[in-house]
């Protein structure tokens, strides 16, 4: 019997990835996709690499015969909907925005969907907050350390993601003509995405208490980060190299590499790549994500393989560009 899924907010990019996602996963049935602004119009008309996979509309009413429900909605949006729109007992919800991610404003119902943290929660959880892009990619390179209670310095992090992470909404740094051939700064030591992956370290190591410096930057590509953390360390390479293996030994999505990793490898797939260097007393892990898969709908797909008792990888075996 397949998961029927309901998607909220499908005319996003992220709902756009989970219809694409969802369209060619044997497990499951979408029931409906919900948009206020393009109810009865064609998927296909929005999401135009869609047509001919699915003739599915867009409706602006909800329905309660799902198993499933994807909230791919802006910022303070999720709890909004969820105030004026009651989903009834027994039907699951991954939430895309930021609203449930952090324990103390989400209370103990939601589980922070972050598989390489918290892979037995989410197997039993009702609610899960799928995390943010920039603090998946972060983790990804700093969840190994945390682990072994190594992160005893300030964490430096210089982190570049695509004009996807900035949604479908039009500004100023959205424009093609602004971000084509520039890069730029913003939010620097202040992005909203340290809090969740300070509440993950701490989840680890509870002694953690070393400032993070992040500064994000605005890349002049579609999709995918790239973040480059430091911290002193008296690790050597092949030690670093044997945690990280370790850690992430049972995680089919995350892989170490050996050499030096670049986006191309995970960009369009759901993969997780960290490679790791010493340089001096430096210890520097790369970490390369795409934003709207492994950083959004496909975390979210996989946080529901693991909701449902499904093979994680399910739905999700996705292969980058070559070149």
């Amino acid at each position: 019997m397949k998961i029927k899924a309901g998607i909220v907010g499908g005319a996003g990019y992220t709902g756009g990835e989970m219809l694409r996602l969802l369209i060619n996963h044997d497990g499951v049935e979408i029931v409906f996709v919900h948009s206020n602004s393009n109810g009865g119009n064609l998927v296909s008309n929005v999401h135009t690499d869609l047509l001919g996979d699915t003739d599915l509309r867009f409706t602006d009413e909800l329905s309660s015969a799902i198993d499933v429900l994807f909230l791919c909605v802006g910022h303070g949006d999720a709890k909004k909907f969820l105030a004026e729109n009651p989903i009834a007992a027994g039907i699951k919800i991954i939430d895309l925005s930021q609203d449930f991610r952090l324990s103390a404003a989400a209370g103990k119902d939601w589980i922070y969907g972050l598989p390489e943290l918290n892979r037995a929660r989410i197997k039993t959880a009702n609610f899960v907050a799928n995390p943010g892009c920039f603090a998946t990619c972060i983790q990804l390179a700093l969840l190994p350390l945390a682990a072994k209670g190594l992160l005893k310095n300030e964490v430096h992090i210089n982190a570049t993601t695509g004009s996807t992470g900035a949604g479908q909404g039009l500004a100023a740094t959205s424009h093609f003509s602004w971000r084509n051939n520039n890069l730029s700064v913003y939010k620097a030591f202040e992005h909203q995405h340290l809090n969740e992956i300070g509440q993950s370290l701490l989840q680890l190591d509870n002694d953690f208490n070393q400032d993070m410096n992040f500064i994000p930057q605005r890349g002049d590509f579609t999709r995918g980060i790239l973040a480059a953390v430091y911290v002193e360390s008296d690790l050597t390479a092949e030690q670093a190299e044997m945690i990280y293996e370790d850690y992430y030994s049972e995680h089919p999505f995350t892989h170490v590499s050996k050499k030096n990793i670049d986006l191309k490898q995970v960009v369009n797939t759901n993969k997780g790549l960290v490679h790791v260097e010493k340089h001096g007393k430096k210890l520097l892990v790369i970490s390369i994500i795409d934003n709207l898969l492994k950083g959004a709908s496909g975390q979210a797909v996989q946080n529901m393989n693991l909701m449902f008792g499904l093979d994680e990888r399910q739905g999700l075996r996705l292969k980058a560009a070559a070149f």
